[in-house]
């Protein structure tokens, strides 16, 4: 009787377990990832290499990436030809930027301005998926986009070694005969606006004086209690607070709902959030080092972190003239610096004499 009773709670707790585990599956957050994607990193290994063929490896990666950098672009050899023009409604390709930090510069008046440095590095587009082939991981349908389909382009940003990465990330970048890229990021453009593959992307796809939109992580500031994650001002210090100076206070109703509402602000885990800074001037541009300077330092996520940039959607401040379309054409005749109206060129005087 006591071994039938044994093996009765065994089989009940293992039943109790298991609904718990499909319980909890439900509520699990399901991750798709895109149909391009394929997994980067790999368990690294060096015990079949001799030293030759290392340094053998190192040659060809450097010839390759020689070879990369002379390369010219297809919009300036001839081999693509722009089909139509640009308009109000044509969406762009972005660009691939990296935070390098905060930096002020001065306006013709004396003004000071705090600005956010984003340095584009070794931009390529990798490839271009047409509308009739994109499928875009949205699980609402939205109406006004049947109208107006969007392509993607997949923008590649630095230049990493092959040996690092796995073989099936390789065959991405090895199809149009380029090495694999650190970051790889997607555009939503417009068919008018499509690239060839292989084609490099600059600085200089933006000019001074336009507005962007940046996207980009937020710092990561981990498990954090609400008077830093939402702001709170917290319990009185004293007049009998005991142990409650921090605290959220009530957070249910009474009543005929008594129950936590959802969305109630409480603690959690604070950033580490992809968020879009809309409407950021550009100020400045160097063609040499491929660095924008923005208006601000409102820019998301810590320095170092990769960003999105691309034209800004807001109405009032999206662009009146044509900016290079599709992209910027690489020229000899063009200057190092390029300044905003407003913007105090530093090679420029500041004060001068006259003698009377």
């Amino acid at each position: 009787m006591a071994n039938n009773l044994k093996i009765l709670c065994t089989k009940l707790s293992k039943l109790r377990l298991d609904h718990i585990v499909t319980r909890s599956a439900v509520f699990t957050v399901k991750y798709r990832p895109p149909y391009w994607y394929q997994p980067k990193e790999r368990v690294l290994s060096d015990e079949y290499l001799t030293q030759d063929n290392k340094k053998f490896i190192e040659e060809f990666i450097n010839d390759r990436k020689n070879t990369q950098q002379e390369l010219e672009s297809p919009l300036v050899n001839g081999t693509f030809q722009i089909s139509q023009q640009w308009n109000r409604s044509t969406r762009r390709v972005g660009l691939v930027a990296r935070k390098i930090g905060n930096y002020p510069i001065w306006s013709k008046d004396g003004k000071k301005m705090q600005t956010t440095l984003l340095q584009v590095v070794d931009n390529h587009v990798i490839k271009y998926i047409p509308p009739e082939e994109f499928n875009p991981m949205k699980t609402t349908e939205l109406k006004w986009r049947e109208k107006r389909r969007l392509g993607c382009i997949l923008v590649g940003s630095e230049t990493i070694d092959p040996t690092t990465v796995t073989k099936d990330y390789t065959d991405l970048f090895s199809r149009v005969g380029m090495l694999p890229k650190k970051h790889l990021f997607r555009f939503m453009v417009s068919p008018e606006a499509a690239l060839p593959t292989g084609t490099p992307l600059f600085a200089s796809h933006f000019r001074v004086g336009d507005y962007i939109d940046v996207r980009a992580k937020t710092m990561d500031r981990g498990f954090q209690g609400v008077m830093k994650r939402w702001g709170f001002k917290g319990m009185p210090a004293s007049h009998g607070v005991t142990k409650t100076h921090r605290r959220p206070g009530n957070i249910g109703a009474g009543g005929e709902k008594a129950r936590v509402w959802p969305g109630t602000k409480m603690p959690g885990h604070m950033g580490n959030r992809w968020r879009t800074l809309r409407g950021v001037k550009i100020l400045r541009i160097n063609t040499k080092y491929n660095v924008i300077w923005t208006l601000g330092v409102a820019i998301p996520g810590e320095t170092g972190a990769m960003c999105y940039l691309f034209d800004t959607v807001l109405p009032l401040r999206k662009l009146e003239s044509s900016p290079p379309f599709p992209t910027y054409l690489p020229s000899n005749d063009e200057l190092i610096e390029y300044y905003d109206e407003c913007v105090h060129p530093f090679a420029d005087r500041t004060l001068t004499f006259e003698e009377t």
